[in-house]
């Protein structure tokens, strides 16, 4: 039987949608089956998630987001409707049939509440009477803002005392959101506001924590980012058209700037993320605009006030800086009016804009306290490895992996905010290979500072003691030293050599280098250990429910049986290696006995191999993929097998099928690919997506940091 969660707001504005959403986050990535209950719909209010269309948000973005389908909230005027009617048993009839829809295969549900309204005297009991009716216990979310303890306390004890009659629900903790957000200045953008400064200790100076009445499960900071609307939202909320698309849907507004002054006296005010708001005839703001993102500044926008449209000649002008993403706004209305309109725009996050939700559900899931949860709801953690839980442990294991990842690709722009992210999450040592002046002048046109402790190394001043070693690793093959001089030339080849030489763990290449550039040198100089007869790849492919390792998907055009039993073993030592149970299906195009050919046979041959190197492991094969994935199928085309219809390691019998698959289940379902991970090698070397985004350059050094401690391990 399901264990309930009622999450219950003390006031407007407190977030209570990326609260819930968050700690469904939290909860999911540590592996427990969690179920989501939005019992009624409610007008969308400032602080909370909105839908452009008419769905509830919250619904609609777990419904995108997860494999969970939860029920259509009742709508509140039909509630209100029941019980001006006395019908209030009939309405949480149909609430707790709803809720049977989503308890019965989970473990635990969240269950969002009202927010309450001055307007609306009964929300506050039909949140009781909901917790009630389901037996869910009850966390109250608050945003204290920089209220005193005492403050605090009594608005808690006040929301307590709502759920304080014998027969209420239990109170059994608290989550204080947004701690520290600062008070809105008149006339003055949210997203320019600063973290207040004095955020009190609420954790000490509350009685209701200190006296352990109630147990604070998180506090999370306010965090200015998540304000960051993209220019496209600007335009959405102030009807603003659009003179130039640019960048319009993926730049984002961190700060906002109203010039009206001269050039000399606005410039220091062109920052990366920055709104320019100016009268639409002032062609020198905005030509010193256009400079600024010409020289590499990525400003969000710029939006023209007053129905004043710039010279064609001026625009013309600027028409290198369009092309690198500018988006250009323009509005009826005098720039007065835009700076309180701005002023007032809501800090809600749309429900199409998931990378800002996706933020906010981390910055919620990091800071609470899981594991008492789990401790006080007496849940056992689930054998289930679900996107959420594999991106966690990948963070964990990396960091207490602690090693050395050089990225020869120092001076590009995503490698450098991915090794700045990296060190700052303590996820690996970073080695840029580059000059350094041009690296934080790199950094700084993306809005990020280079750590002073984040090392660089100038190939120039170091290339020269490689060469012997380089020679000698190549001697069999006639390499000379001004060859090897020539060829270190590539920063490539030199981190390769680093890593050859123990002088790093891992390297991590591709952003603008091909497969071969990158695998080539690590084949040539770092050589496949002693238990591997191929080098080989694997996807780590993100299904909504759990993780699959897809293997051989990018190295090994067809590879022999011998081969093949190579790659499965590979890839089972790899799942298992990033917490994926490995049940390794060796996929045909027949199952068991029922087809024959020299394809078939060679996967049958290969599974053979590799049970009898690997008895350990559970391997079978060959298995068409419907009867390795469904169970439905495995029980009438494979009963007896162990790996029939749960198979979490797929490995295909060529390139053609693999890389084919791969792609397909990607793109077919949208589903969340890592990798190419290589397997096989002396020391991890992985590739790297020319179109990869700067999250997938972080999580594929947290890979090469992890599998650099496997090797360690192994001895190797």
């Amino acid at each position: 039987m399901a264990k309930n969660l009622f999450i219950a707001p003390t006031a407007l504005h407190c977030g209570l949608t990326s609260v819930c959403l968050g700690l469904h986050r939290a909860l999911d990535r540590v592996g427990v089956r969690v179920g989501f209950f939005k019992p009624f719909s409610q007008p969308d209010s400032n602080g909370r998630l909105y839908s452009p269309g008419s769905e509830d948000a919250s619904v609609t973005f777990i419904s995108a987001q997860s494999e969970l389908v939860p029920p259509t909230p009742i709508d509140l005027k039909r509630a209100q409707k029941l019980l001006n009617q006395g019908k209030a048993d009939f309405l949480m009839e149909d609430v707790v049939a709803q809720y049977q829809k989503v308890a019965s295969a989970v473990d635990v549900v969240i269950i969002e509440g009202l927010v309450p309204d001055r307007s609306e005297a009964y929300i506050a009991r039909l949140n009781v009477e909901v917790a009630r009716n389901l037996g869910a216990e009850v966390i109250l979310v608050s945003a204290p803002q920089d209220a005193a303890p005492e403050a605090l306390d009594e608005q808690l004890d006040f929301s307590a005392r709502l759920f304080a009659a014998p027969s209420d629900p239990d109170v059994i903790g608290v989550i204080l959101n947004k701690v520290g957000e600062p008070e809105r200045p008149e006339f003055s953008p949210r997203i320019n506001a600063e973290l207040s400064q004095q955020v009190p200790d609420y954790a000490n100076q509350c009685k209701v924590f200190s006296s352990q009445r109630f147990r604070l499960l998180g506090m999370i900071p306010w965090q200015p980012e998540l304000l960051s609307p993209r220019v496209f939202d600007i335009a959405r909320e102030l009807d603003c058209p659009v003179l130039h698309q640019g960048q319009l849907a993926t730049r984002r507004v961190r700060k906002v700037t109203v010039c009206a002054q001269s050039i000399r006296n606005m410039a220091h005010t062109l920052l990366p993320g920055t709104l320019v708001v100016t009268p639409g005839d002032r062609d020198d703001i905005i030509l010193a605009t256009a400079v600024a993102a010409l020289n590499g500044v990525p400003l969000a926008g710029l939006l023209l006030t007053g129905s004043l449209s710039p010279d064609e000649r001026v625009l013309t002008l600027c028409g290198k800086a369009l092309e690198t993403g500018l988006p250009i706004l323009a509005t009826d209305a005098n720039t007065f009016e835009i700076a309180q309109k701005l002023a007032g725009l809501a800090p809600s996050i749309p429900v199409d804009d998931p990378e800002r939700v996706e933020q906010a559900m981390e910055a919620v899931a990091t800071n609470l306290d899981t594991e008492w949860l789990q401790q006080h709801l007496s849940l056992q953690r689930q054998r289930r490895l679900s996107p959420p839980a594999f991106r966690y442990q990948l963070s964990e294991r990396a960091r207490a992996a602690s090693k050395r990842i050089v990225l020869p690709e120092g001076n590009e722009p995503r490698t450098v905010q991915a090794a700045i992210l990296c060190h700052q999450r303590q996820l690996a040592h970073c080695v840029l290979i580059g000059d350094r002046q041009e690296i934080a002048a790199v950094a700084q046109t993306q809005g990020f500072a280079l750590p002073d402790d984040l090392e660089v190394i100038d190939p120039d001043s170091v290339r020269e003691r490689y060469i012997q070693s380089m020679v000698e690793l190549r001697r069999h093959k006639g390499l000379a030293p001004d060859m090897a001089e020539a060829m270190l030339e590539d920063n490539v080849v030199l981190g390769t050599m680093m890593v050859a030489m123990d002088e790093a763990d891992g390297l991590v290449s591709g952003a603008v280098h091909t497969t071969a550039n990158t695998v080539r040198p690590a084949l040539q100089l770092i050589k496949t250990h002693d238990d591997a007869r191929v080098v080989s790849s694997v996807f780590f492919m993100l299904l909504p429910e759990q993780v699959l390792v897809y293997g051989d998907c990018a190295i090994n055009p067809d590879p022999d049986a011998e081969s093949l039993a190579d790659i499965a073993i590979q890839s089972a030592e790899s799942a298992q290696a990033f917490g994926v149970e490995p049940r390794v299906a060796m996929i045909s195009y027949s199952t068991g006995e029922s087809g024959s050919g020299d394809d078939v046979d060679k996967v049958r041959e290969a599974t053979r191999i590799a049970q009898q190197r690997r008895p350990d492991l559970l391997i079978d094969g060959p298995l068409q993929y419907d009867a390795a994935a469904i169970a439905s199928v495995a029980k009438s085309k494979a009963p007896d097998s162990p790996v029939a219809g749960k198979a979490t390691v797929f490995v295909f019998p060529d390139l053609n099928t693999g890389n084919t698959t791969y792609k397909a289940v990607q793109r077919s379902a949208n589903v969340v690919s890592i990798g190419p991970m290589l397997q096989g090698l002396r020391k991890p070397v992985n590739d790297l997506s020319r179109g990869a985004l700067v999250d997938d350059i972080v999580f594929t050094i947290a890979l090469t940091a992890v599998q650099a401690k496997q090797v360690a391990d192994a001895g190797r």
